[in-house]
């Protein structure tokens, strides 16, 4: 495969998300550890690992299958978590990218229900569908995960079901473990409908 996932920098009103660097290590650490209640199932570094984390998270990028963000608070200025595209799959030809996943996303408590985690999913949903041209864009989490659940179907993606022992467990204390992955996906007949859907819930975010 040829094509190599390089995500540019993201503009929004609320976010921005930027290529993941060591100069976000910081600011993350912070986020981290706001309140790590919403983390159950989630992979987020304690603070004394992020700078491992963000290694490991550019090592994944370097093989052009990860492409890593930090989620920047406009507001602030400070990153407030991260997201990544992650997955490239290119079925028909090997330049022309088919299907992708959005994965590796945390949130620090304080951005959670701000608006910030609608503004991402628009951000890159409509990158991987309007500028790279996808078919297919996917979504997973830990089938035990109810809030990521809720979250991911709030974006309008599509449940297709769970596939069990389907990747490693980040849950604390599972290390060695497999989980069962609940897939979500959007197509791109579907986009147009998820689009407006995400920038509804952006407007009422933003509304006074």
């Amino acid at each position: 495969m040829s094509f190599q996932l390089k995500g540019p920098v993201l503009e929004g009103a609320l976010v921005r998300l930027e290529p993941l660097e060591h100069r976000h290590a910081a600011d993350l650490a912070v986020a981290a550890e706001e309140d790590r209640g919403t983390y159950e199932f989630t992979w987020v570094p304690r603070a004394n690992e992020v700078g491992a984390y963000i290694d490991a998270q550019l090592s994944r990028a370097a093989t052009g299958r990860l492409a890593p963000y930090a989620q920047v608070s406009r507001a602030s200025g400070r990153a407030v978590g991260a997201t990544s595209f992650w997955e490239p799959r290119c079925w028909l030809t090997d330049d022309q990218l088919d299907a992708v996943e959005v994965g590796f996303t945390w949130l620090a408590r304080s951005a959670q229900g701000t608006g910030v985690n609608a503004e991402s999913k628009l951000l890159l949903f409509r990158h991987a569908f309007e500028e790279w041209g996808v078919s297919r864009l996917d979504l997973k989490t830990d089938a035990r995960n109810t809030r990521s659940r809720a979250a991911i179907a709030a974006t309008g993606a599509h449940f297709e079901g769970v596939l069990r022992n389907w990747s490693r467990s980040w849950a604390p204390g599972e290390d060695g473990r497999l989980r069962d992955s609940a897939i979500y996906s959007i197509t791109a007949g579907e986009w147009p409908k998820c689009k407006v859907r995400l920038e509804g819930r952006l407007a009422r975010a933003l509304a006074p």
